[in-house]
Parts: structure tokens; sequence; C-alpha cells
């Protein structure tokens, strides 16, 4: 494998030859997902040969694309990238069972049938995949090329914090495939400071570890508030409080469901999908100020976030150093204030501070949250200052051209400085 002797072998006369191997991707827009695709599209841009293994899209619903409900296996081009699918199961309800058997189906037939790109210049892998982790990790051992996953959330530490049935056991026998993962890279990426302790005590040396954050990948909204609020129903005096994204175990979305409860002239929307929507539209049964709306397109999504009055972040006590949700960017950028009702002490409460944009309040402690969004309403120019915070921020340290260049420097280190 040393050698390249035949032009089947070698990467455009323009670039490299780049594998990502990432079980969310485009055509899922929320999540890890635009991430990825961002990245694969951002390579193919520069005139790298890029390859994607990706998964078949599912998420945040849990549920099969019904375009894809009779592929196996399959080859796509999309915006100048070629994806490599396969088929895994999809668990519409959580355990830790039913995550290692998603895991499991993903590993399994990413062994069986490894895509074919002929010799690569380097992989990157997206975590929390424990399977994508493994699989990048061997492609590019057979490669020999530079491996390099980039860390968006823990599993082990998921396991052990979400609330997952069977967590326990789960978030010990992934952090071992976490571990294995994580020390056979040449550089490890992580989205978020927090994580970098965790990720030193599996094993991996600090100086090989590289802060790589999330970037926005939304446009600023377009439209005027008051006509998208009269679009969706929304009253001119009602307060609005918007969560958007992932309905899971992690995001411990009860406490808006009790908000709503306590408080019937505050308007709750909930946002999006997941595998906890359907117990949570149970719980607001008979909440006539409780709203779920699916989701919107991308070219609609900054608009509805500029919408609302407030825009909720919200985790489980328990949740500390997991995870730090991809909807901050997306919040910073619409210019509203944000209420994050999340562990003081944990990477979520950090980059809320960090950006100006919110207000911290006591996880699963709707009486708290409740008082935040009051406080908020009646003084309208903190709210305004708060909101006007966020695409600050987000300019100075989240924009796409900043987070992307930041991978293209992982990658050129990893592969000793080789840039293109």
């Amino acid at each position: 494998m040393g050698g390249r002797a035949d032009k089947e072998d070698e990467a455009g006369p323009s670039g490299r030859r780049l594998l990502l191997v990432s079980t969310n991707y485009a055509p899922e827009h929320t999540g890890i997902g635009p991430y990825a695709t961002g990245i694969a599209e951002h390579w193919a841009s520069r005139g790298h040969e890029t390859h994607v293994l990706a998964g078949l899209p599912h998420y945040p619903a849990w549920r099969l694309d019904p375009a894809y409900r009779t592929v196996w296996r399959a080859t796509e081009q999309r915006a100048g990238v070629t994806v490599h699918r396969r088929r895994h199961s999809v668990p519409p309800r959580q355990s830790a069972l039913r995550r290692a058997l998603f895991e499991s189906s993903i590993l399994a037939h990413g062994l069986v049938a490894p895509p074919r790109t002929g010799r690569l210049d380097a992989v990157l892998a997206q975590l929390p995949s424990l399977a994508g982790g493994v699989l990048g990790a061997r492609v590019a051992a057979r490669h020999r090329a530079p491996f390099v996953p980039v860390v968006q959330d823990l599993m082990g530490a998921a396991a052990a914090q979400s609330g997952i049935q069977g967590g326990g056991r789960a978030a010990e026998l992934a952090e071992r495939a976490e571990s294995w993962v994580l020390r056979r890279a040449t550089l490890v990426g992580v989205i978020h400071e927090t994580f970098v302790e965790r990720v030193r005590a599996m094993g991996v040396d600090p100086g090989r570890i590289r802060l790589v954050p999330n970037w926005s990948h939304i446009q600023a909204p377009a439209a005027p508030r008051d006509r998208t609020r009269e679009r969706l129903g929304w009253r001119p005096e009602q307060t609005v409080v918007l969560h958007s994204g992932n309905m899971g175990l992690k995001q411990g979305l009860k406490v808006l469901v009790d908000a709503a409860r306590h408080d019937p002239d505050t308007r709750i929307v909930l946002m999006g999908d997941g595998n906890q929507r359907e117990h949570l539209a149970a719980l607001a049964a008979g909440l006539p100020n409780l709203e779920f709306l699916p989701s919107v397109d991308d070219a609609d999504f900054p608009d509805v976030l500029a919408a609302a009055d407030v825009l909720a972040v919200t985790q489980r006590a328990s949740v500390l150093d997991m995870s730090v949700p991809s909807k901050l960017t997306s919040y910073f950028a619409a210019g509203r204030p944000v209420v994050a009702s999340v562990a003081a002490e944990g990477g979520t409460a950090r980059e809320v501070l960090r950006s100006g944009a919110g207000m911290l309040v006591e996880p699963e402690n709707p009486d708290q949250f409740l008082s935040a969004v009051r406080r908020l309403a009646e003084d309208p120019k903190m709210a305004d200052e708060l909101g006007a915070a966020g695409p600050r921020h987000v300019a100075a340290h989240l924009s796409r051209e900043a987070g992307l260049a930041r991978i293209d420097a992982l990658i050129d280190e990893a592969m000793g400085g080789l840039g293109r």
C-alpha cells in the first residue's frame, strides 16, 4: 500500500482524496448532519475528491426517510460529493439495547461493504457514532492515512447522563469503545473545551487534542417578525417561547410542558421531532397554549426562530459534559434572547454565558424558567440587548468560514502541514 502505481488510485489533480465518516448527513438538516454536509461540500468546492460514508436519513424523527425505504446500499452524488449509504436499524424508541443494535448494524454493514474510494489521503469521523469511529479508524489504518475523529458528543457520558434505559452498563462499554477510537487518532478535534478532560482521561495525549467549535449554518432572518408571527398564528401580545430541534431524553423537555401548564398566558412551541415527541404530546394533552410544529425547511427556519420572543434550550439536570446542543449556533444567529434551563457547571451554560445572548435558570425547574421568560417580557430593552448579542457572537466566533478553516487546519496538521 506504500505507493500509487496507477491512475485509478490517484486523487484529482487539484486536491486530495478525503473520506468523512458520519452516520448523519444531508438531507438531514438538524443536529450533526449539517456540519458533516458543510465539511464535505467545502472540501469538494476546494477541488478535493470527497467521499462520505453515511447512514440513511432518519434524524431527528428516528424514522427512516420514506425516500430510502427500499434502499439497502447506495452511492449518490450530492453537490460534488460521493456519498456511500449503508442501511442500518432505526430504533423508534431509545434504550441502551436498541442503541447498541443501531450502532452494531452500522458497524456490520460498514465492515461488510466498505466504500470504494481509491487510496485516501486522510479520514475524518464524526462522533458520537461509535461505529463510525471504529470504521473510520479501520479505513484509515488500511490506507495508512491520518485518522482525525471530531467529538460532537460523548457517547459514554451520554449513556450515563441522559437517563436512557440501561445506561449504566452501556456507559462503561461505550467509553471503552470511544477510548479505542480516540487513542488511534492522529489528532482529536473537540467542539467544546468541556470535552477535553474526558478525552484526556481516555488515554489521549493532551498535545493531540484540538478545539474546533461548530459554526452557525443558518442565514440571518429576512422576513419581518410580525408577518411571520401572523402566518404562524402567534398573537402580537402573546409571549411565545420556542424550542427547536430534537425531542429526546437528554433534552428534559417536560420542563416546558410543566411551564405551559403553570402559565396559560405563555405560548410554548416545540418545533421538530424525536423519540420523545409522542410522550410529550401525551403529557401536554389538553394544554391549549402548548403547540407542536414540524420541522420547517432551511429557508424558513431563521425567520421562525426570529419570530419567537424567547428561544429555549433545556437539558436534564444530569447532563454536564456529554454534549453542547448544536441548536445554540442557530439560536444566536436568530437574534432573540435565549433562556437555558441547564446545569450551571455544564458546557451549554458556559456557551450561553460566553455569548452574552441569554439567561441561565436551574434545570427541570418550570417556575424558574417562567420567571426568566416573564422578566424578558416585562423588559423589552433587556430582551433586545440579549438578542443582539447573539449575532455579534456569531460574527466574531461562529462564522462558517472560521469553522471550516479550523477543520482544514486540523487536516493539514494531521497530514504534516501539507495544505493545499
